[in-house]
């Protein structure tokens, strides 16, 4: 596939910079199939297009202050991004400027009362300022996180947050992502009660989601692609849940969920680090339907849905953009049917 075929116009006024209020007031684009224009709802509506007997999956990673700004000893500034930490104890992160600081250095916070937090840059991991880092001060480096950083973001989001819970999903747990699972931000506890009373159950899976999730699609071609890699955790209960299915249908609350519960179905393990690249006419074994959000052009997480949906993915689209649908981590959602393909559960 050439990545061209991932691209698409989109303006700069249709990335929403702030999330929709209450969370799940945001619009839902809802698939209707081939042939039928998509009907337009809102994330709130999920109780009455979900069944009893669904399975509704989400990750309830939680998203850590991962963005340091820190000195050296020179007083140059530093911006450290935590982005994964390694079961040795060190983090693979992004320094800037990684150039101009040396294998040893020792960063502290920027601002006065930094207390005893340091960071110590290592080894060089990539030539995109990848570094690895070792963080010193407080009990556990999650302690030092919370008290110096700050949330990190998306790229395309230029404005500040009010609520930094706001880029955490009512759900969240155990802290290791540094980008939200955004299908999961419109959801509310509220919601997810009446779901219950359905007859929709709600099971967690964990997938710690990193910054490549942000990586465009720069090779001509869609499969020479290097995918980056993750960590997911599929629990016990809802292993179990998803074995006894039978013919209920599993709804994935965002393509992390899609990457974690497929990457099971291939491999058999409940916890591992998985580099899955879903595109093209790769089967789907686990996912009967998706709610997520519209992703940025030329992306991994795009070629996800076109594997997904098919080509009917650019229709659905250019029917958002045309109806003023908000894009992006803060923009609004879609609930979409699997186009069924060779290989794919029926």
């Amino acid at each position: 596939m050439d990545a061209a075929d991932l691209d698409y116009p989109l303006p700069d006024e249709a990335i929403a910079q702030h999330p929709a209020e209450p969370r799940d007031h945001a619009r839902l684009l809802v698939d209707r199939g081939p042939g039928r224009p998509p009907a337009h709802r809102h994330v709130s509506d999920l109780v009455d297009l979900l069944g009893d007997g669904d399975l509704l999956v989400v990750n309830d990673t939680r998203v850590i202050p991962a963005r340091l700004h820190l000195r050296k000893p020179t007083g140059g500034a530093v911006e450290v991004l935590l982005l994964e930490r390694r079961p040795e104890g060190w983090w693979e992160a992004l320094v800037r400027p990684s150039r101009r600081v040396a294998p040893g250095t020792r960063l502290t916070p920027a601002e006065p009362g930094g207390g005893d937090l340091a960071v110590e840059v290592g080894e060089v991991l990539g030539d995109d300022g990848r570094r690895a880092v070792t963080v010193h001060g407080g009990a556990d480096d999650l302690d030092a996180l919370r008290a110096h950083g700050e949330i990190p973001l998306p790229p395309y989001i230029h404005e500040d947050l009010a609520d930094p819970d706001r880029y955490q999903t009512v759900y969240a747990r155990r802290p290791g992502s540094v980008a939200a699972p955004t299908a999961g931000l419109h959801l509310t506890t509220g919601l997810l009660d009446r779901l219950a009373a359905r007859g929709v159950t709600v099971a967690p899976i964990e997938l710690v989601v990193g910054l490549g999730t942000f990586r465009p699609i720069t090779a001509e071609r869609v499969e020479d692609h290097p995918m980056h890699r993750e960590r997911y955790r599929i629990p016990p209960a809802t292993a179990a849940l998803l074995a006894a299915r039978g013919d209920r249908r599993v709804v994935a609350v965002g393509t992390t969920v899609v990457r974690a519960l497929e990457s099971w179905a291939e491999t058999g393990e409940r916890e591992a680090d998985t580099t899955l690249f879903i595109h093209g006419d790769r089967p789907f074994r686990v996912i009967d339907r998706l709610l997520t959000n519209f992703h940025v052009p030329r992306s991994s997480l795009l070629a996800l849905v076109q594997a997904f949906v098919g080509p009917r993915w650019r229709d659905l689209y250019a029917a958002a953009l045309a109806d003023g649908y908000r894009f992006l981590s803060f923009g609004d959602a879609m609930l979409l049917d699997r186009h069924l393909g060779p290989g794919d559960r029926p």
